[in-house]
Parts: structure tokens; C-alpha cells; sequence
């Protein structure tokens, strides 16, 4: 299986968490491309069977790169399985208002790009105070002091849960098939 994992990161906890994915899914002898979206251009999607695509909300949007690309590559990416992790540290919570907000930011994403991902996945970022300047870094804990998370300054916390993603990962993969692709029934 020819797998695509695509991201777009602010801080590197989306492209960490891509790395996860490519590694579990190579693990399991899928062939599989990690693909920072800043350098997707020229890139043939039809030598895909199935892509994941994963960007983290910030200010309510996901990143330019991620919605350039999945705008520009909306018909090839309905032509396939798709799973998009939404990365996000309102996922670490159980907020209704938070949960609202990822469904109105994914909706507004869909609506934007024109692409419908066949699976989301919302997972939980982290306080990455290790790559935030020191503005960003004030607005980062008082945004975890406002949601009543201890955080200490200058140290990461993560909250993904890894045990799960890969628990999603192995469902999705194990339900595709390889796509057939012009030329190959000539082959045969």
C-alpha cells in the first residue's frame, strides 16, 4: 500500500505526530511518504493508494500550506481513502464550547477548500514553550491557566495520546484497499 502523509506544523507537534503515523504505518510494511506541505508542489497524487493529511488550529485556522493543498488537490483526494488529523489542544478537553469550536473550524475548512476528508480525527496538541516566542509563550499559559491546566514555564507538555492514535491508525489502514491504477488491468 502507497500511503501519503502530508502535514503542515506551527510548533512541530503536528509533524511529530506524522512522523508517529509513517513510522507505525511503515512498521506494518505499508511504503509510506512524509510530505512537510510547504514542499508539496509538483506532487503526483495518483502514485497514492490512500493519503493522511494532518494541520493544527491555530486562531481558529489551520495552516496556508494545508489549505493551499487540499483546495488544489480536492478532486484527487475524493478519488481516495482520506484521514485528516485536526491537531488541537481544545481535543485534550472535554469542553463542549472547545468541541463546538473544532467542528465550526473543520466545517469552515471543508467549505473553504472544497474537500470533504473521508475520516477526521481530532488529536490533542501540546504546550510546545520550548519553540514559542516570549509573547506567544505568555499567551500560551494564560490560556492554560484560563482552562485550569498547570503548565511550567519553558518546559513542553503533551497531550496526545499516542496509545489511541495508533489504535486509529491501525483501523484505518486495515480497511484499504489498493487502488487500481491505469495501465495496471492492461498489465495483467
Amino acid at each position: 500500500m502507497q500511503i501519503l502523509i502530508a502535514y503542515a506544523t506551527t510548533d512541530g507537534q503536528t509533524r511529530k505526530i506524522a512522523r508517529f503515523a509513517a513510522d507505525r504505518l511503515a512498521g506494518q510494511g505499508h511504503a509510506v511518504e512524509l510530505l512537510n506541505l510547504e514542499d508539496a508542489e509538483g506532487l503526483d497524487l495518483a502514485r497514492f493508494d490512500a493519503a493522511i493529511l494532518a494541520g493544527s488550529l491555530h486562531a481558529g485556522g489551520y495552516q496556508k500550506a494545508l489549505t493551499r493543498f487540499a483546495s488544489a488537490e480536492r478532486v484527487n483526494l475524493a478519488l481516495m481513502p482520506t484521514l485528516f488529523f485536526s491537531v488541537s489542544l481544545s481535543a485534550a478537553g472535554q469542553d463542549a464550547e472547545d468541541w463546538a469550536g473544532l467542528r465550526k473550524c473543520l466545517a469552515d475548512f471543508e467549505l473553504e477548500t472544497g474537500w470533504t476528508p473521508g475520516r477526521v480525527e481530532h488529536v490533542a496538541g501540546a504546550f510546545r514553550f520550548s519553540e514559542y516566542d516570549f509573547f506567544r509563550a505568555w499567551a500560551m499559559r494564560r490560556i492554560a491557566d484560563m482552562k485550569g491546566e498547570t503548565v511550567e514555564p519553558g518546559k513542553d507538555k503533551e497531550y496526545t495520546d499516542w496509545a489511541a492514535l495508533g489504535t486509529t491508525l491501525d483501523a484505518w489502514v486495515a480497511n484499504l484497499t489498493p487502488r487500481l491504477r491505469a495501465g495496471a488491468a492492461s498489465a495483467s
